[in-house]
């Protein structure tokens, strides 16, 4: 079974920075992919920024691209969001999780971790 654990949230000034990990167990199929998503207070979740294990290629949204940056370390079975430049707007639970295929499908992701909560002050 696979499980995924969030950590790294909290609370943080505009123009901060922080850096979120996803620990994950279970996986017994490659390739695999673990995607950040995050919802923000009355709003859809939405995927931000994914990694595949095939080869480690990585992709963001729009929105982030430039101020996340997601890696993993295959070693500690961790996949990191690195997110700088934060901006009231990115206040939200940030949840990872994963998938298999085609890791720039959003849907399809259907394994979650139990999310962090991520505050942006102005």
């Amino acid at each position: 079974e696979v499980q995924l654990v969030e950590s790294g949230g909290g609370l943080v000034q505009a123009g901060g920075s922080l850096r979120l990990s996803c620990s994950y167990s279970g996986v017994t199929f490659e390739p695999f992919n673990i995607a950040w998503f995050r919802q923000a207070p009355g709003q859809e979740r939405e995927g931000i920024s994914c990694i595949t294990s095939r080869d480690g290629s990585t992709y963001s949204v729009d929105s982030v691209k430039g101020r996340f940056i997601i890696s993993s370390n295959v070693a500690k079975n961790t996949v990191y969001l690195h997110m700088k430049s934060l901006e009231p707007a990115d206040t939200a639970v940030y949840y990872c999780a994963a998938s298999y295929g085609n890791m720039r499908i959003f849907p399809a992701y259907d394994i979650w971790g139990q999310g962090t909560q991520v505050a942006v002050s102005s």
